[in-house]
């Protein structure tokens, strides 16, 4: 269990749970159980996700000074015992799916099928610009549907909040590629960095967050989200700040996690906005 990396598994269960309380219309218990099946589910997805990721590309991690001392591999594991546990996950991710229904289960594997296509050696379109960010586009807005599927049909309202998501996961792709910059030109992983250069792929990343806060405005000022997150135009000048500090700081490694903190705090902030008004919505009822 010490070859996950629980930070990053824990960051990315907000956006099915947002999903799941936009779309789950009544507070019962039985709602509420499937609730807990999606999260327990994307918990074990999740995991699943980076852990395959990190066994496909442990000889390049060992290589990484930043990363070396963080891999599987530092910890004595091996490559097969990591391998049979992103199995493990996957599996009994798509179980907790399948008791939720159907949908929601076609939803994980479809996701699971977009990380083997990033990370499978043979495939590894991690190293493919462009495609790795379509990749992200649509596991982004397959993530958020994830969670609205398991109460409601996927529809048009579905669809387009779920492009906000779409477009904050790729954008944070973009900065995550610029932060690994010089760990993936050491290993000839030619990502969006390093094909186009460190500062474009930041710089495509910062336009897409920018984006994204202007539709999450649309969304809330058209009631398809509650309409207090329209102050979420307040937050933007933040991060758009946090952005302009690492690019002084030269986009250094260090600038950029820092950045990237300072925007996962953001969106943590949208998250909990958006699902306590939801919630207390629904209890109005």
């Amino acid at each position: 269990m010490s070859s996950i990396r629980f930070d990053e598994v824990c960051a990315l269960q907000g956006t099915p749970l947002i999903g799941a309380v936009l779309s789950i219309g009544a507070l019962t218990m039985n709602n509420m159980l499937d609730v807990a099946f999606v999260i327990a589910g994307n918990l074990c997805l999740v995991a699943h996700v980076f852990l395959f990721n990190d066994w496909s590309g442990i000889d390049g991690d060992v290589n990484d000074p930043k990363r070396a001392a963080g891999t599987f591999a530092a910890k004595g594991l091996s490559r097969s015992e990591v391998g049979y546990l992103a199995i493990s996950l996957l599996a009994l991710s798509l179980l907790l799916f399948a008791m939720v229904g159907e949908t929601p289960f076609f939803v994980g594997l479809a996701i699971a099928g977009l990380s083997a296509l990033y990370s499978a050696p043979g495939l590894h379109l991690k190293g493919t610009p462009i495609f790795s960010s379509a990749l992200h586009l649509s596991g982004g807005a397959l993530h958020f549907l994830l969670g609205y599927a398991a109460f409601s049909a996927i529809d048009v309202r579905g669809l387009l909040v779920s492009l906000f998501f779409a477009l904050v996961f790729t954008a944070g792709h973009f900065t995550h590629e610029a932060r690994d910059h010089a760990g993936d030109t050491l290993n000839g992983i030619r990502t969006n960095a390093v094909a186009f250069g460190k500062a474009q792929g930041f710089f495509a990343g910062l336009a897409l967050f920018t984006a994204a806060y202007v539709l999450l405005v649309g969304l809330a000022f058209y009631g398809l989200v509650p309409r207090v997150l329209m102050l979420a135009a307040l937050l933007y000048p933040l991060h758009l700040t946090a952005s302009l500090r690492a690019l002084r700081a030269g986009l250094s490694f260090e600038s950029l996690v820092a950045l990237q903190r300072c925007y996962r705090v953001l969106y943590a902030i949208i998250g909990i906005v958006t699902v306590v008004a939801t919630l207390a919505s629904l209890s109005a009822l």
